[in-house]
């Protein structure tokens, strides 16, 4: 008979297993309490001794890195950027498609509250991520808009980058609204997304011309 005050073992686990649960239990804390917090308060956070966590982490920088890596590189989607140059539909349609699937990943509580805290608090967290999303999204949108308007192709300028994250930046901060403002929103994201794209596609006809050397 099995004696009732006997407690299952826990669990051993490896040393990649146990790298992995300090990272996801790092990514809570860092979304709940930002970077703030020492080393030794992360540690009794996470339910271990700071001499242990170290052996995995060297240095906070260290385990931060590890966070992004986590939160934002693997949840990039390689067949986003396959999408924004399909180039056998309309770019019109292929933003909408994008920023719909592109925001169900990245709308959520983790996401955007350490990329929040990340900035407040000079993590370069967000710098990174922005520089891959000018890398990976708005330059190639526009490139893509050149060649759908019959423009010669050429690096974008940085006032047009510039007009491109109006775009972004605003269709992200639907996402803020409603997760970190908890806001009562009235208009449903893929219609926030088409009137944002279209704004966005009008606009830059008018300005990509207005611009071209006469």
């Amino acid at each position: 008979m099995t004696d009732p005050d006997d407690k299952p073992k826990r669990k051993r686990l490896s040393s990649g297993e146990r790298r992995e649960d300090f990272i996801t239990k790092a990514i809570d804390f860092f979304a709940d309490e930002g970077f703030e917090s020492s080393t030794r308060g992360l540690a009794r956070k996470l339910g271990v001794t700071q001499p242990l966590l170290y052996r995995y982490f060297p240095s906070k920088e260290d385990l931060i890195s590890e966070v992004y890596d986590a939160v934002y590189v693997n949840r990039w989607r390689t067949e986003w950027e396959s999408l924004l140059r399909d180039r056998s539909r309309s770019l019109t349609d292929r933003l909408n498609e994008f920023y719909n699937v592109y925001t169900d990943v990245i709308f959520n509580r983790q996401w955007m509250r350490i990329y929040l805290f990340s900035g407040l608090k000079g993590v370069d967290i967000n710098r990174r991520y922005m520089q891959l999303v000018r890398q990976r999204i708005l330059e190639p949108i526009l490139m893509e808009a050149r060649a759908e308007m019959g423009l010669p192709e050429q690096p974008a300028k940085d006032c047009e980058i510039e007009f491109a994250w109006v775009m972004h930046g605003g269709i992200f901060y639907y996402g803020v609204r409603d997760l970190i403002y908890e806001s009562t929103l009235q208009t449903e994201k893929d219609r926030v997304i088409a009137d944002a794209v279209a704004a966005f596609m009008a606009g830059l006809h008018i300005k990509l011309h207005r611009d071209q050397p006469t």
